[in-house]
């Protein structure tokens, strides 16, 4: 759907491979599903989901035994963005470092973007 040949939608460090391929083993699934909704208090906010099998207009990104899949409508949204799994101690979690992201909330799972429109002249310079 909206991708650029040779370059992958989103890309996963080693520590986020590590742990989706760890999480998929454990839950017996083949891949995890990465979107956005409307919610929270910036306006949008992520969605992860596990997924046996993906959708046609999914986008598959495949690194190091972990599957991502890309919900159609949030490709968009979610195109350049770095997953990463963070550990500290008081929480872990997945971290999504995505430059399309124009506000987010103090906790960083709502988010707002871009204006569609100033995404678009972005991608084509």
């Amino acid at each position: 759907m909206f991708s650029i040949p040779g370059k992958q939608a989103v890309s996963i460090t080693d520590r986020a491979a590590a742990h989706i391929s760890k999480l998929m083993e454990k839950e017996g699934h083949s891949g995890l599903r990465i979107g956005v909704k409307k919610g929270g208090c910036a306006g949008m906010e992520y969605t992860m989901e596990y997924v046996d099998t993906p959708d046609p207009n999914d986008e598959v990104v495949e690194q190091d035994g972990a599957k991502v899949l890309i919900a159609p409508m949030a490709q968009m949204f979610l195109f350049g963005t770095e997953i990463d799994y963070e550990t500290s101690l008081l929480e872990s979690g997945f971290k999504f470092n995505n430059p399309n992201v124009s506000d987010a909330c103090g906790c960083g799972e709502s988010i707002s973007f871009k204006d569609v429109k100033e995404l678009s002249a972005e991608r084509s310079a």
